[in-house]
This record gives structure tokens, C-alpha cells and sequence, in this order.
């Protein structure tokens, strides 16, 4: 079965403070979720139309446990702190098997 991942860039950082307390509450959701950070916050190099604000990189081991852990109340609650701290593209796909 493919695994499933998170990737999130960030294009901006309106808000840090907000941002840091959404890293407290989705830490936690994400690895209740089943997820493993592979990557965050490390060096990036980008291309083209590529922003290197911040890029982080999330495991599950299906694609359908990476949807269940996104809409879970758990991380729900996380984005509402975030609100509208950042301005990011956040996308779940799923890996080849």
C-alpha cells in the first residue's frame, strides 16, 4: 500500500507567535495521526516559481490515514489557532507503491 504525506510550503509568516502555537497543538495531532515529520525547517534550495520560507515534510503510512489525521478534531483545532497566521500550500499525496 503507497504511504501518504503532508507537504506544506510556506509562501509567508504573518504571525509567529501564532504559528508557534500552532506547532504546540499539531505536533501532537500529527503523531496521533499516525504521521512522522521527515523533514522541517532544514535547508531548501528553490526553483523556478519555488519560495524557501518553509517546507515540512509528513509521513503516514497510507494515503487515507494522511486525509483522517488532517480532518481529525485534533489537527481541526491546530489550524484554527493558525488561522490566518501563514499563507502556505498544504497538499496530502500519496506516495508510489
Amino acid at each position: 500500500m503507497p504511504k501518504g504525506y503532508w507537504v506544506s510550503v510556506y509562501r509567508t509568516i504573518s504571525d509567529p507567535e501564532k504559528l508557534a502555537a500552532y506547532n504546540k497543538l499539531a505536533g501532537p495531532a500529527v503523531k496521533a495521526g499516525g504521521g512522522r515529520v521527515l523533514a522541517r525547517d532544514g535547508r531548501v534550495m528553490a526553483h523556478e516559481a519555488g519560495i524557501a520560507e518553509r517546507t515540512v515534510l509528513i509521513e503516514f503510512d497510507s494515503f487515507e490515514q494522511a486525509v483522517a489525521a488532517r480532518e481529525s478534531a485534533a489537527y481541526q483545532e491546530a489550524l484554527a489557532v493558525l488561522s490566518d497566521a501563514v499563507e502556505r500550500d498544504f497538499r496530502i499525496i500519496e506516495g508510489i507503491d
